[in-house]
């Protein structure tokens, strides 16, 4: 038997509500998906896992617009993108209420915690490092550096997935690539 294409599963699911296969297509690409917001959360498993279900569940609710004009994966993880943008910009006001909150009962910025912290100390020195450069990165070129240099999409691809222009994905990844490479430098790391 055949393996049947992203583009006849996508059907089955959009014309027919084929359950088993959007669970085949779940089933190819939750690896990649998990695997990019575990890097954009740097490391919080629990986290991401919360957010590829909401990217599957999104996906779902809307393959009937899904248009083969990109790949299912790169239609796929344009979703994904917009779901964890979506997170950081409720995070961001959530955190600003509490700020706003706090201030106004006359208390001090309540700040925030790094609660990737305990997962840091629980992993290898090297994984650790690459967190922690992740980490010094702006959301967008955090983006841009993992899917790139650990998802292996190129510069295009990119830019399909980020709604960002291609020039803009090459910046994003030129600083990003810069300010990792001079952490990892000044923590140990020569290059050989």
């Amino acid at each position: 038997m055949a393996t049947l294409t992203d583009i006849s599963l996508v059907a089955q699911v959009a014309v027919l509500g084929n359950k088993r296969a959007f669970d085949e297509l779940v089933r190819r690409y939750q690896s990649p998906v998990r695997r990019f917001f575990l890097h954009q959360t740097l490391g919080d498993s629990q986290l991401s896992d919360d957010l590829a279900q909401d990217t599957f569940i999104k996906a779902y609710t809307s393959i009937g617009s899904f248009r083969g004009i990109a790949s299912f994966q790169t239609w796929l993880m344009r979703i994904a993108y917009n779901v964890f943008y979506d997170y950081c910009r409720k995070m961001r006001n959530e955190k600003l209420e509490i700020r706003n909150d706090d201030y106004s009962r006359g208390g001090k910025d309540v700040g925030t915690t790094n609660h990737n912290s305990s997962f840091l100390i629980s992993h290898s020195s090297l994984k650790m490092d690459l967190y922690a450069a992740l980490a010094l990165l702006k959301p967008d070129e955090r983006t841009c550096i993992t899917l790139q240099l650990i998802d292996g999409y190129d510069i295009a691809a990119i830019a399909r997935i980020t709604g960002m222009k291609a020039g803009t994905v090459k910046s994003h990844l030129s600083r990003g690539k810069e300010k990792m490479a001079n952490y990892l430098r000044q923590n140990g790391y020569d290059g050989r």
